[in-house]
This record gives structure tokens, C-alpha cells and sequence, in this order.
């Protein structure tokens, strides 16, 4: 039996016989190399020695990898196909693959690919392209098995052997009736384990979890992740069914969607590319807009500072603690506002729960905040030999801190989420920029209330 190698071991094979021009047993390695291993090789390769491998490949290899290629790459292959290759690649493409390829394409290319296409396939793309981005429209397929509730199961099977072969998947049948309008859905194990006469419409499953062309993409991926389905229906407006989406197209969004997040919790504009593809340019010029956003807004801090200058000169010792005060501050704030954004995008919370929310959140700050605070007193007054009201000062101010950090981080997502914009946003850089100056005001108000000698 033939022991397929790691995937590492086959991609510095390939590279290795590319390089030294052994075509011969680089086709034949390539013949016994799974296709996602040949994708991972195309990706680290310049366009010209990936169109070598590419040709190499059998037809239906060459197919599945192009399927899987991001678009960058598939640009690069594009480059060195000529139009009449191209549009072979796209007629063997899933339809779904074949929309998101056209999708990247300049106008006119796509215009000249369609002249050629037949009338069913350019009603069907032109439909494709009309729906909203980022929608379940644009994700799905139609390449599903479609049956009528009268058919029977002897009708059925012989009619999954006859048009299995084109479709997605098999797995899962939709029953349609009249103007295709979606009446329930019947597995293939449910279809096999039945007597050949008994009708599809008294097997079928009426209670369909369905999706609709414009529901948003991060919205389908919930439901997936809730039901555990392998595919779901799309629908129109009229319960008519336009399409299907499978497990495999919602995984890379789930992914996408996780990477966004991600990256605006670290304060930067989502990345078009992968890291390890962008220059040093490409990664400042989305960086730049939040670090310029956020020193200006951390300019209040010093704003704050000179408003309580006559409270930091009559004690001194109220400035060494500042840098612990506000990063306690921060940290708690960051800690609140990423565990609501997650919670968010799980769907586990929703905007209406915000007081519940809030609520959990300054409990939790309560108990932590109890916790620093001891803490802070001890080492104010035991070890940096502070006067006892100054190391209380300190004490109550990180309760207070942390409290109100832990409301704000815990609220401001939710806001966002419910004025329409991306809860990730309001995250650890801006929770932080905020708690560091409402930390300051409540620092300096609690030290003029408590300690002696201190007047504005």
C-alpha cells in the first residue's frame, strides 16, 4: 500500500523536481499528491513556475485546484491562461466557485466569457452578481437534487445514479412543488432504508430550517454553527428555492469573519490579504488611520493631567501611581469588551440583554476590583511608604476604576451592535483610551475629597 507523505515532505518534492526541470516525475509526484497539498505549493510559487505545475495536472485535479486557490492566485494563473483555456476552467467549476472567480474579474473579461456562455448560464450569473455583498446569495449553489413530493423512492434513486454525478451533494434531497417552492427536505439515508413504492412526500421533512438570498453572511454562519446542518436551503421571498449553501462555503467565512474581528480588536482595519502576502505599506496604511485616531484621543489624558495640576504638586506621590491606575483600568476594560464582542458574534448574547450585561460585568468588576484594591493598598503603604490616606486614595480608585472599566467595556459593543456598526470595534485600543481618561477625573476628584490641603 502506497503511505502518503506529510504535506511538507510533498510540497518540497514538487519544488524540488520544479526546479531541477524533472518533468517527468514531477507530473507523476503530482499524480499522487492530494490537490490541497498542490494549492499550498501554487501559493508560494511566482506565476510562471505555478502555471507549469498547474498544466501538469490531470483535468479534473486541475479543476479542484483552482477551486481552491484564493483569488490572488487564481490571478495568477489567470495571467498565463489564454481565454479559451480560462473559459474550459470556468465550465467545470461548482457554480458558486465560478461566480466568486467572475466576481474579481475586470468587467470586460467577464463580459466576453459570458457572450460565449449559453443563455441559462448568463440569466443565472447576471442573477448571481445582482445580490447584495456579503449575502447568502452569493455564497450558494444550485447544484442540489431537486425532487417532487410524488416520486417514489424506486424514482428517486434512479434519478440521484442519473444527475448525482454534477451536484454538490447527494446527501440531502429538497422536495419542491409547484413554481419550485420549497415543501421539505429528505436525506439519502432516509431514502435507501425505505421501501422502493413509498412516496418522497411521506418521508419528507416539513419543518426546514431554510436561509434567504440577502440574510447576511456571518448570520448564515450562525445558523450552521447552531444546527449542525452540512447544507442549507436558500430561498427567496416566496419561499422559492434558488439555491443551496454548503459546510464546506460557510467554513472559510466563519474563519474570515473571526480574522475581522481579530484584527479590529487589535485596533487596525481588517486585512484584505493574508499577513504573510502584505508589504510593509500594505500593513501601515491600515494601522495608521487607529494609531492617529488613537493619539489624538489620548491627548485628553494630558488635557486631564494639566486640569489637576494643583492636585499632583500638593502630593507629589498621587503621580506614581497613575501608570498602574490607568493600566489596571485598561486591562479590565479589554477584558470586558472582548469577552461581550465573542459572546456577540456566538449569538450566546444579544443587544436586549445589555442590562443583564452590564449588571454581570460590574459584579464581576466589584469582586476584582475588591481584589486590586487590597492589593494596591499593601503595596502602597507597606512598601512604596506612602502616607495611609494616600495608599486608601489609591485603593479606592482602582475599586472604582476597575468597576466602571468593566461597565464600559461590557456596554460599548453592544451600542454599536445596535446602531449597526461592528461591535469589534469598540475594543481593547478605544476601551482603553477611555478608561484612561474617565480613570484620571475619577482619581483626582476621590484624592480632593479625601485628602487634606488639596483645593482646585
Amino acid at each position: 500500500m502506497y503511505k502518503y507523505k506529510s504535506s511538507e515532505h510533498r510540497i518540497r518534492q514538487l519544488n524540488y523536481l520544479l526546479e531541477k526541470k524533472r518533468i517527468d516525475e514531477l507530473t507523476e509526484l503530482l499524480r499522487r499528491t492530494n490537490p490541497i497539498d498542490v494549492v499550498e505549493c501554487i501559493e508560494d510559487l511566482p506565476a510562471e513556475e505555478a502555471l507549469v505545475i498547474f498544466r501538469l495536472l490531470k483535468k479534473e485535479d486541475a479543476i479542484e485546484v483552482f477551486a481552491e486557490l484564493d483569488q490572488e492566485d487564481k490571478q495568477k494563473l489567470q495571467s498565463g491562461l489564454n481565454e479559451d483555456e480560462f473559459k474550459q476552467i470556468l465550465d467545470e467549476l461548482n457554480f458558486d466557485d465560478m461566480i466568486d472567480t467572475l466576481e474579481e474579474m475586470p468587467a470586460q473579461m467577464v463580459q466576453n466569457i459570458l457572450e460565449t456562455s449559453d443563455s441559462q448560464t448568463r440569466d443565472l450569473v447576471n442573477e448571481y452578481l445582482q445580490f447584495p455583498e456579503y449575502s447568502a446569495g452569493t455564497l450558494m449553489t444550485t447544484e442540489f437534487v431537486e425532487v417532487s413530493p410524488d416520486m417514489t423512492v424506486g424514482q428517486t434513486l434512479e434519478y440521484i445514479e442519473k444527475v448525482g454525478h454534477d451536484k454538490v451533494t447527494v446527501y440531502t434531497c429538497y422536495v419542491t412543488g409547484p413554481k419550485k417552492v420549497l415543501l421539505g427536505y429528505v436525506s439519502l439515508r432516509v431514502i435507501v432504508t425505505s421501501e422502493p413504492d413509498v412516496k418522497i412526500k411521506d418521508l419528507m421533512y416539513e419543518d426546514v430550517i431554510t436561509v434567504e438570498t440577502t440574510e447576511d453572511q456571518e448570520d448564515v454562519a450562525h445558523k450552521f454553527q447552531k444546527y449542525g446542518f452540512t447544507a442549507l436551503p436558500v430561498v427567496d421571498h416566496a419561499n422559492k428555492l434558488v439555491g443551496i449553501i454548503t459546510v464546506d462555503d460557510i467554513m472559510w467565512i466563519i474563519e474570515q469573519e473571526a480574522t475581522e474581528d481579530f484584527q479590529r480588536i487589535a485596533g487596525t482595519t481588517p486585512e484584505e490579504s493574508d499577513y504573510s502576502r502584505m508589504t510593509a505599506w500594505d500593513l501601515a496604511k491600515n494601522r495608521i488611520p487607529w494609531l492617529m485616531f488613537l493619539m489624538i484621543s489620548g491627548a485628553f489624558t494630558s488635557t486631564i493631567l494639566k486640569r489637576y495640576e494643583d492636585v499632583i504638586q500638593t502630593v507629589i506621590a498621587l503621580n506614581m501611581f497613575i501608570p498602574m491606575l490607568t493600566g489596571s483600568g485598561g486591562n479590565a476594560g479589554s477584558q470586558a469588551s472582548t469577552l461581550v464582542i465573542r459572546a456577540m458574534a456566538t449569538h450566546d448574547i444579544e443587544p436586549r440583554d445589555w442590562a443583564k450585561v452590564v449588571l454581570k460585568e460590574i459584579s464581576v468588576g466589584l469582586i476584582c476590583g475588591l481584589a486590586l484594591a487590597v492589593v494596591a493598598f499593601l503595596k502602597s503603604y507597606l512598601f512604596d511608604k506612602v502616607a495611609i490616606n494616600v495608599a486608601f486614595v489609591v485603593a479606592l480608585t482602582i475599586l472604582a476604576i476597575v468597576v466602571m472599566a468593566k461597565a464600559i467595556g461590557s456596554l460599548l459593543p453592544i451600542v454599536a451592535e445596535k446602531f449597526g456598526a461592528d461591535p469589534a470595534i469598540m475594543a481593547s485600543p478605544l476601551i482603553t483610551t477611555i478608561v484612561d481618561s474617565l480613570g484620571l477625573i475619577v482619581y483626582f476628584n476621590i484624592a480632593q475629597a479625601i485628602l487634606p490641603g488639596i483645593t482646585m
